[in-house]
């Protein structure tokens, strides 16, 4: 049984180009750069500090202490956001280190309201319907160094965080 065998006819359609790959001329051209959108992240830094100031808020009124850790986090957290959705707009840096400062001290706030609630065998709702003024003061009464060091690192966390997400 033999069988003769011929070879297939050549391939009449042309070449495929090379797929893009590890060629010289791939590593040159930059990659293509996403938009900067900073309305976005000035709302994703506006969310975030809302959300870290209610957690930073919980921290401190749970365990009765401010932590510094947990400032640096808020800070960074807001800061993350802003850079990474919004880019490298040099507002967001700015912005983000003022959300800070007021996510800082609307959890040290919030921290108060939940220790008198506590002290007071009352909500914390009931607390914080007493007005500011009076939270305030209670702040300003027991804010030592530490408070305003905790407010300066969450301010130059986000600010520096903004920077480098961007």
């Amino acid at each position: 049984m033999s069988q003769q065998f011929q070879p297939p006819a050549p391939d009449a359609t042309p070449a495929a180009a090379p797929a893009p790959g590890p060629s010289g001329a791939d590593f040159l051209t930059p990659a293509p750069v996403r938009p900067a959108n900073v309305g976005l992240g000035i709302g994703a830094a506006v969310g975030v500090a809302l959300v870290t100031a209610a957690v930073y808020g919980a921290v401190i009124g749970l365990t009765g202490y401010q932590i510094g850790f947990a400032a640096v986090g808020v800070g960074a957290a807001i800061g993350f956001a802003a850079g990474k959705l919004g880019g490298g707009n040099p507002l967001l840096p700015v912005l983000s280190a003022l959300l800070s400062l007021a996510a800082v001290f609307a959890g040290q706030i919030f921290g108060i309201a939940m220790i008198g609630a506590d002290e007071a065998g009352v909500s914390t709702l009931d607390v914080l319907n007493l007005g500011a003024s009076l939270l305030v003061d209670a702040w300003t009464a027991t804010s030592g160094p530490m408070t305003y060091l905790f407010l300066a690192l969450g301010g130059y966390t986000a600010f520096q965080s903004a920077r480098k997400a961007a």
